[in-house]
Order: C-alpha cells, then sequence, then structure tokens
C-alpha cells in the first residue's frame, strides 16, 4: 500500500516528427501528460480526453428497437463518417420529432375554429382577426363590451371560441382571457405538415435501423476511437515553435528507464525534474492484486493528494469488519457464498472480474466468521450444547457489551487514521504530536467511560483515562499551530488558535460514537430475521396452507431482509471509511494518474 513516487519529464523533439513521437509515447503508456499551451479562450471547444461522439452513436444505434444483420468485415467501414451519419440522423429525429409534437398541439388547439384561412390584412380594410377562447361563465360580462365587433364561432359545455374584429388587440382588461395564438396555418395546411414530418420521422427511423449494420464493427474499433480521440487531446497539450516542440508529464521512476531508451533511440531531449513541495502531482496507487479492491473504495469518495498516503489496505480491512457486524448472520453470508461460487470462473476472467472476487472473497469470509461468533444462522441460534452453540462467543442482544465492543472499534479505527496522520507530518515542526493528542483523548475517553460501564472497572481505568485526557488535551493546545511567535499579538493569536485545536473534541466525540451503527443495523437486521421466523412458524399452524405461508413468509421475509442488510453494509461500511476515517487521516485531495496509453490491441 503506497503512493508511486513520480518524476517531472519534460521531452524536446522537431516539430515535423511530433506526431509520430506522440504515437510512440502512446505505445510506451507510461506518461500523465501535463498541459503546456496556453488556455482557450473557449474551453468547450478543447479536444475531448475520449471519443464522446462515439459512444453517443453507438447508444443511440444500440437502442433501436429493430435492428439488421451485423457486418463483421471492415470492408468499406469509416468509423468517423459511420458516427458523422448517425449524429446527423439523431439530430434530425429529434428536430422532426418536436415538430411533429408542436403541430399535434396547434392543430389540438385550431380545431374548434374550424378550418379557415386568414384573410389578407388589406382584404379587411386594416383590420385584424384576434381569437379568445372564453368560459362560458363569462359570456355575459362579453356581451357588454358594446365597441367591440365580437362573433361566437362555436361553444361547448365550457367555453365560447370568440373572435373579435379590430385594428388593435384588444385592451387586456375589456376581455375575460388573454388572446389565443393561432397561427397563419389553416386546419388543412397544419394537417398536411403533420403528415409530411411522421413521413420524415419514418424516413429517419429507417436510416437508423440501416445504421445499425455497423453496431458490431463500431464497438470493435472504441478502442481504436479513444486512441485517436487521446492522441488529438495530446497534441493540444503540447508547446510548438516553429521548429520544436515541448510535451511535459509525470512518470514512475520504474519507468523512467523505458522512456529514456525510448528517448536515445528517438533523438529527442529529455529532462528529468524531482516534484517540488508546492506541486501537485497525480496519485498512482500501487497495491497487490489481493487487496487492489480497496483503491476502488477508496477512489468512490475521493482521491488522496500525492502527499498524502494510501489508505487503501486498512480500508479494506475495516470495511469488510463493518460489512460483517451490519450482516451479523452466518447463513446470509453462505447465501452469498454460494452465489459467488456461480459466478467464480466468469469472474475470473477479466482483471476487474478478479479483483472484485477478492473483495467478495473477503467480505463473505468475515461476515461468516463473525456471524458463527454472534450465533445467527437466518435469524435462528444454534443450541448451546452443539458444536456452532459452543463457537457463539459473543450476545448480540446485550447491549453494553456490544455498545463497548463498536465504540472500541471505532477508537481504533481513528486512532489508526490519526497515527498515519502524525507519521506523515513527523518532519513538520511538532504538529505531528497533535494527531497523538487526539489519539490519547480517545483513550482516556474510552477508559472514564469503562469505569463508570463496568460494575466492578478495574482501578486503573479513571486515573489513567483522566491522565490521558489531560495530557491528549495539552498536546493539543500547544502543538496544533503551526504559527510563529515573534511578538505579543502572535501569542495571543497562537493561544486563539489552540483553542480553536481543542474545540473539535465535539466533532471526534460525535465521530467515535457514529460506530454504535455498527451495532444498531446488526441488532435490526437480526431481529427482523428472527421476527419473519416466528411468523412463518404461526402462519405453519394454519390449517391446510399453513406450511405454503410459512415458506413464503421465510422466502419473501428473508429475500427483503437480505436486500436491506445489503444497503447497510455497503452506504454505512463506505461512510464510516469515507467521512469519519477520512477526515481524520487525510489531508490533501489529489487527482487520479491517468496513463497516455493505447487502449487498442493489435489483432
Amino acid at each position: 500500500m503506497s503512493i508511486a513516487a513520480l518524476k517531472k519529464v519534460s521531452i524536446c523533439g522537431l516539430i515535423a516528427e511530433k506526431q509520430q513521437v506522440l504515437e510512440s509515447l502512446q505505445e510506451l503508456g507510461a506518461l500523465h501528460l501535463v498541459s503546456l499551451s496556453e488556455p482557450l479562450e473557449e474551453p468547450e471547444n478543447a479536444a475531448p480526453e475520449r471519443p464522446e461522439n462515439t459512444y453517443k452513436a453507438l447508444k443511440f444505434l444500440s437502442a433501436c428497437p429493430k435492428k439488421r444483420h451485423q457486418i463483421k468485415q471492415k470492408t468499406n467501414f469509416d468509423i468517423d463518417e459511420i458516427v458523422k451519419q448517425t449524429l446527423v440522423i439523431q439530430q434530425n429525429i429529434r428536430d422532426i420529432s418536436d415538430k411533429r409534437d408542436f403541430l399535434v398541439s396547434r392543430i389540438k388547439e385550431v380545431s374548434p375554429w374550424g378550418d379557415f384561412q386568414l384573410p389578407a390584412k388589406e382584404d379587411l380594410a386594416g383590420y385584424l382577426l384576434w381569437f379568445y377562447i372564453v368560459p362560458a361563465a363569462d359570456l355575459a360580462d362579453l356581451a357588454k363590451q358594446d365597441d367591440l365587433v365580437i362573433e361566437i364561432v362555436q361553444r361547448d359545455n365550457r367555453f365560447a371560441y370568440v373572435v373579435v374584429v379590430a385594428k388593435d388587440e384588444p385592451p387586456v382588461n375589456a376581455m375575460p382571457v388573454r388572446r389565443t395564438h393561432t397561427g397563419t396555418l389553416s386546419l388543412t395546411e397544419l394537417k398536411t405538415s403533420l403528415d409530411e414530418a411522421e413521413l420524415e420521422l419514418e424516413d429517419c427511423r429507417a436510416e437508423r435501423a440501416s445504421l445499425t449494420r455497423w453496431i458490431y464493427l463500431i464497438t470493435r474499433n472504441l478502442a481504436s476511437a479513444e486512441d485517436k480521440a487521446g492522441r488529438i487531446h495530446a497534441e493540444q497539450q503540447t508547446l510548438d515553435t516553429e521548429d520544436v516542440f515541448a510535451v511535459q508529464g509525470w512518470i514512475p521512476e520504474q519507468e523512467i528507464s523505458r522512456l529514456s531508451e525510448f528517448v536515445e533511440q528517438s533523438n529527442l531531449a529529455l529532462l528529468i525534474e524531482e516534484p517540488k513541495p508546492e506541486e501537485s502531482p497525480p496519485t498512482l496507487m500501487v497495491n497487490s492484486q489481493q487487496l487492489s479492491a480497496g483503491e476502488g473504495l477508496v477512489k468512490f469518495y475521493q482521491t488522496p493528494g500525492y502527499w498524502d498516503w494510501d489508505p487503501s489496505v486498512p480500508v479494506f480491512f475495516f470495511f469488510s469488519l463493518f460489512f460483517a457486524m451490519i450482516l451479523s448472520d452466518a447463513g446470509y453470508a453462505a447465501f452469498f457464498a454460494v452465489l459467488l461460487a456461480t459466478s467464480w470462473n466468469r469472474m475470473g476472467q477479466s482483471s476487474t472480474g478478479r479483483t472484485m472476487r477478492n473483495l467478495l472473497t473477503t467480505l463473505i469470509s468475515f461476515s461468516f466468521v463473525w456471524g458463527v461468533m454472534v450465533g445467527s444462522y437466518f435469524g435462528v441460534a444454534p443450541a448451546e450444547t452443539s458444536l456452532l452453540g459452543k463457537l457463539k462467543i459473543l450476545e448480540i442482544n446485550d447491549f453494553d457489551s456490544m455498545m463497548r465492543l463498536s465504540v472500541c472499534i471505532g477508537v481504533l479505527h481513528l486512532s489508526y487514521a490519526n497515527a498515519h496522520k502524525a507519521w506523515r507530518l513527523r518532519q513538520e515542526a511538532l504538529t505531528w504530536l497533535s494527531p497523538l493528542g487526539w489519539i490519547a483523548i480517545m483513550s482516556g475517553g474510552l477508559l472514564v467511560w469503562f469505569d463508570s460501564s463496568f460494575e466492578q472497572p478495574a482501578s486503573w481505568y479513571l486515573p489513567t483515562g483522566e491522565g490521558l485526557l489531560a495530557l491528549g488535551f495539552a498536546v493539543i493546545f500547544l502543538f496544533s499551530s503551526t504559527r510563529k511567535i515573534t511578538k505579543p499579538t502572535d501569542l495571543l493569536m497562537r493561544i486563539l488558535d489552540g483553542l480553536q485545536g481543542v474545540s473539535g473534541v465535539t466533532k471526534i466525540f460525535g465521530d467515535v460514537l457514529s460506530y454504535l451503527r455498527l451495532f444498531a443495523l446488526g441488532l435490526a437486521g437480526s431481529s427482523l430475521a428472527i421476527t419473519f421466523n416466528n411468523l412463518a412458524m404461526q402462519a405453519k399452524e394454519v390449517e391446510g396452507l399453513g406450511l405454503l405461508y410459512c415458506l413464503l413468509i421465510l422466502l419473501l421475509g428473508h429475500s427483503l431482509n437480505i436486500l436491506l442488510s445489503l444497503m447497510s453494509c455497503v452506504v454505512h461500511g463506505l461512510r464510516l471509511n469515507v467521512i469519519e476515517f477520512f477526515n481524520w487521516g487525510l489531508t490533501d485531495e489529489g487527482y487520479p494518474y491517468n496513463t497516455f496509453s493505447k487502449k487498442e490491441i493489435g489483432e
């Protein structure tokens, strides 16, 4: 578990060889590129790193309900042209659909007025027709308008369709409703336009269906499209002059030899620099295949900064522990184990699948062991004299003991985070003592609580706890600030900084108590399982269909409980890691290391 050490490299070559050099660097697949060009005035015009248009076209064609026979040979296949045609058709379908919807709406609005053609303005001596849909209840008020020429062309139970003849639009207060816009087209013209739009839409859909024959080849050439988009994006990140160009990026130390060999063979200039403290290199986390799933759990929330540390391994194991404590049932763990076994070989066919398989194996193993320790098998407790009963060493219904255990795990989890933070800050004056102060406060508070919660506590709990609390507060007050004292006001500000640091005790108190959710959620799942079992046994006593009711309650009840428990395990197991743990263990947020490399694999 570590963050790979990076070097900043700058490569210079002849401008005429730029395209070839970028292709070779992409083939090398070791650099995280850094832009040396001036920012564009319109950033939205920058070349994307991924072929977004290709993905849009593929998604559009794949969603087509009717697909053609797939062409699997590359003869006369131009992916750029196919993508262009597809996106044009997609836009045409959108535009024509909008036009059709507008025409349908306009026909509905115009139909009550009848099929008519508006006369030209000069045919009515400058008068115009103004249309209103007036509620029947307001017709009496309309009759009082003696100065308006009004004609009711149609009426129904609710509305009257009124035409006003006037040179100018009547004042707003003269009519009970606002004017209705009917447009200049007659009902016949609108219906004709609708027919034309429907035909155009059918033609576009037919063209879309015709293009679906290329789905297979587009999918096969996605990697090539990604490589091309990556090169175009890289071309915009170089620094160019009339004769030479320069490209810059970050590279892991172990890849320096390969890069140096390439530069020497290509007659390029190479500059290698150490990252400066004020710089922010990308973060490349390096873990073994068995534990690499921890990286995904960490990146789910944030990527640690380059100068920080890699929490992948502790997150991997603590998430597994939290998952097990919330599930709290060996029977459910065995059920998940069966599901994993059925997918074992399929998941092993890819690197991502193997990584996920390792994580699931660990989660299920932890869950089964914890379930055996609390003695729960689909909500059924084994007999005390049985082998499984003897393996039960924890009682989940013992509230005091389980609360103490949950808080102890929280203190251990946050102490690990603070200890690692202290180690990382060990060269920064004496501020590294502040995280150790928080460890002392958590440990001291735990001992003081033990002294009051146990019926016969050890005699050393209270004095040791109070001593650790006093020591922790003193350390945090003295060493949580880096402010140097050069004048009297600095001393005052240093005292205020210390008080501000000590005020964090409320936060750490709340964070430690957050781990009580491990016990609460585990107890809730266990209680639900027992409840469903009891309901099933009661239903079994019903004459006739009792056995069927019993089986249905067991199946549906435990299925629901498994789903709820699974959601709680993932959500709260991750929350305790990415909120509480990260807040006390990580100080910087970084960004991931993205390799400029080829995606296409040669055939």
